[in-house]
């Protein structure tokens, strides 16, 4: 793409290596990994508050699972002084003044929150929270990690600090059994699986075009027709900020998710990990018509050999991304996990250093 037409239709993507290459994987790097994932399992240490009455996340099923597997995960320990990092429990639904309550609490009463002033805390809030004049709920915001469930609105995620939890998949039995590799013949240049509620130009564009399959939401969805769209498309289209759901639900299909947003983002999930850069297109739409156009001009630009290397990664990639009501290794949980664990060196300070 040349670089004079950024102006009109901001692309930001880099394509992946192929599996065969000894080098090539979808990580940043494979071998630091596994090593480290085994030195998480053996020595991370986690210490949870006690929240002042107990509660879940209804509205957000990424949350209450990473939340209910963290409760139940040999990453707990009971003394706080052997913790790496310290969990801060509270509901979704925490007003601020309630959220600086909480701080302030674990400021006056324990000593772990200002040997870092809470960098070694982490919080998990389905929505984020936002920055605030209040010194403790800023102190949270800028401080501790904060885990959210993707995608987060703009301004309330902090990059290389924050951490976005995968979206849950619309069918984890569809994911068992979605193929190791797929035909590269396909009906359908991309799938897009549109709500139907807002109004979107590119989506009514799309829908005159016979290269295009879109799905609009139904109660309940006709049989499979998703995965109609996964296997007989080679690109699936995905609104940021929209329904993202059976993102990893596509890739482990070998559909190449291609994310359709108007600036470069830096919320993906398992960042630290995946090499979203490698697996994924994000493209932007101008903002005066011609969209669908342009968007099939990019996609059929890629090559045959490039967007193999990118379904055949994106399969690999998508086993990390599963979530499991009992948690297994090396899946969505896990990972999350092992991004805390890149998170737990921090400076903490002696009592008589604190002001």
């Amino acid at each position: 793409m040349a670089a004079t037409t950024t102006a009109v239709f901001s692309i930001f993507f880099v394509l992946l290596p192929s599996l065969s290459a000894a080098s090539s994987s979808p990580y940043h790097s494979a071998a630091t990994l596994f090593q480290n994932y085994h030195t998480m399992l053996t020595t991370f240490k986690i210490f949870i508050y006690t929240p002042s009455k107990p509660f879940d996340f209804p509205n957000a099923a990424t949350a209450s699972l990473f939340y209910t597997s963290l409760r139940r995960s040999p990453f707990l320990t009971h003394d706080p002084t052997e913790a790496h990092l310290f969990f801060v429990p509270f509901s979704p639904d925490t007003s601020t003044r309630s959220l600086s309550r909480v701080v302030r609490e674990l400021r006056n009463d324990l000593p772990y929150w200002n040997r870092s002033l809470g960098a070694d805390h982490f919080f998990l809030s389905p929505a984020g929270i936002d920055f605030s004049s209040d010194r403790n709920v800023l102190e949270l915001k800028k401080n501790s990690v904060q885990i959210s469930v993707f995608p987060v609105v703009s301004g309330y995620f902090i990059p290389h600090k924050d951490v976005t939890l995968p979206p849950l998949s619309t069918s984890t039995l569809t994911l068992l059994h979605a193929p190791v590799e797929k035909s590269t013949a396909t009906s359908f240049l991309g799938y897009l699986r549109w709500d139907g509620e807002t109004e979107s130009q590119l989506v009514n564009e799309l829908k005159s075009d016979a290269d295009f399959f879109i799905e609009e939401k139904s109660e309940p969805p006709p049989p499979l027709n998703h995965i109609r769209g996964f296997t007989e498309s080679k690109f699936c289209l995905f609104l940021y900020h929209g329904d993202v759901a059976s993102m990893v639900e596509a890739m482990a299909w070998g559909c190449v998710p291609v994310v359709i947003v108007d600036r470069p983002i830096q919320d993906l999930p398992l960042m630290d990990i995946l090499r979203w850069s490698d697996l994924a297109l994000l493209v932007a739409t101008p903002p005066h018509g011609g969209a669908a156009a342009r968007l099939k001009q990019v996609l059929n630009g890629l090559s045959e050999e490039k967007y193999g290397e990118m379904k055949e990664l994106g399969v690999a990639a998508s086993k990390h991304l599963v979530w499991n009501d009992e948690a297994q290794p090396f899946d969505a949980f896990h990972m999350v996990m092992y991004q805390l664990w890149l998170r737990r060196h921090v400076i903490r300070y002696s009592r008589s250093e604190i002001v």
